[in-house]
């Protein structure tokens, strides 16, 4: 997955994210929920979006200083400005931040680079705190496109196991890896892709093929995912994770 692509991506969907970013409340605040009670000082908002969790790390710790950072720049306009910076390559000096915090941005980056990065910036006994998607996230729309042609139509996401071997390998400890399912419904498929691109998530629900599906393929997906519907609508799960850890004071 190129990441100009996936800056590309977010760039584009800068105007529409909030209006489509339900989950990503949602996981903001069951992260927001795990966090100790001690206040840091130099807060880091890696891969801030268009900053919804700014304001709730202003209120939780009023007298800490919140840098926000993002790689998209329409992101960082939108989040009222900050830092355009890739959080696999960090412009910050080793132990400037005593909080990492960084909101479902995992995801879409090299596991290792991104946790070794933010071990370097936190100071000693420093705290992080990221949300990611594991690799049973939008299982009944990988279950619809099976089979429609021999193209690959979802990513892989990382599974938990996989962050805390990066966190141990970064030199972080006292790693909690926990799993959450999330489901959120939609009117049709139709609906489902629409709002991850207006995410920006484009890489996610568009197949990675050189053209478009056909008619009667397109038809085969929906008619598999329909087999999927509840009361509710049509599910899309999501398979959040949760990782808080520590840099060691020595």
């Amino acid at each position: 997955m190129s990441r100009a692509a996936v800056r590309r991506s977010f760039d584009r969907a800068a105007a529409s994210y909030d209006a489509a970013a339900a989950l990503q409340r949602q996981v903001c605040q069951l992260l927001l929920d795990r966090l100790p009670v001690s206040a840091p000082r130099y807060i880091l908002d890696a891969g801030c979006g268009t900053g919804h969790a700014l304001g709730l790390l202003a209120r939780r710790w009023p007298q800490a200083r919140i840098v926000a950072a993002d790689f998209a720049p329409a992101m960082l306009a939108a989040a009222g400005g900050g830092v355009c910076a890739d959080v696999e390559a960090l412009p910050f000096a080793k132990g400037r931040f005593d909080f990492y915090w960084s909101n479902l941005t995992l995801q879409w980056c090299d596991a290792h680079r991104a946790l070794t990065e933010a071990a370097r910036v936190l100071s000693a006994g420093g705290t992080l705190a990221v949300s990611s998607l594991g690799p049973a996230t939008l299982a009944e729309l990988g279950d619809a496109f099976a089979g429609a042609d021999r193209h690959r139509h979802l990513l892989e996401f990382a599974p938990a196991a996989e962050l805390a071997a990066a966190c141990v390998a970064a030199g972080l400890s006292d790693i909690s890896c926990q799993t959450q399912e999330m489901r959120l419904h939609h009117a049709s498929v139709k609906d489902l892709l629409h709002g991850l691109k207006a995410l920006g998530a484009n890489q996610v629900g568009r197949d990675r093929r050189p053209g478009l599906l056909g008619r009667k393929a397109w038809r085969t997906v929906e008619q598999r995912y329909e087999a999927h519907r509840e009361p509710a609508g049509l599910p899309a799960s999501y398979e959040v994770i949760l990782c808080t850890a520590r840099k060691p004071t020595s």
